[in-house]
């Protein structure tokens, strides 16, 4: 059976009054890759001891580089997504990592955050990457 013959989709929609369209051709329509989703949170402790607003941009992970931290850091997961998912600052940073004293990036992020923020973080990068919401709505049948 052809895919593309039968869409539950068909006839409904703002172009419901053209010809009824296929869920594959809309599919095919859009970029070959989900978009990167980007936002910036203010930390609000650093922010106070800095006495300036203290942003970290966070953008989202894709669902390899996720499973790759599941899988090579169970115990450390927040961790290693915020390391991953924060783009400024970047915990690479051999400036910060000298500044905080740590050897690596995963020991900068445990030492410059408090694990609320850790967590917060963490929460906030999943977000971004599609977790912790639902990302489908229900349809009925009419």
């Amino acid at each position: 059976m052809d895919e593309r013959k039968y869409s539950p989709h068909q006839g409904t929609g703002p172009d419901a009054a053209e010809k009824p369209r296929d869920v594959l051709d809309i599919l095919l329509e859009l970029p070959g890759e989900a978009a990167r989703e980007e936002k910036d949170v203010k930390m609000k402790r650093l922010s106070a001891a800095a006495g300036k607003d203290v942003l970290f941009r966070l953008r989202s992970l894709g669902y390899d580089r996720t499973a790759e931290i599941i899988k090579e850091h169970p115990d450390d997961m927040a961790v290693f997504v915020v390391l991953e998912g924060c783009v400024s600052p970047s915990f690479k940073s051999e400036a910060l990592r000298r500044h905080y004293g740590a050897a690596t990036p995963a020991e900068l992020v445990k030492k410059m955050l408090l694990p609320g923020e850790i967590e917060d973080l963490y929460r906030e990068v999943q977000h971004l990457s599609g977790y912790l919401q639902i990302t489908y709505e229900a349809v009925e049948k009419k």
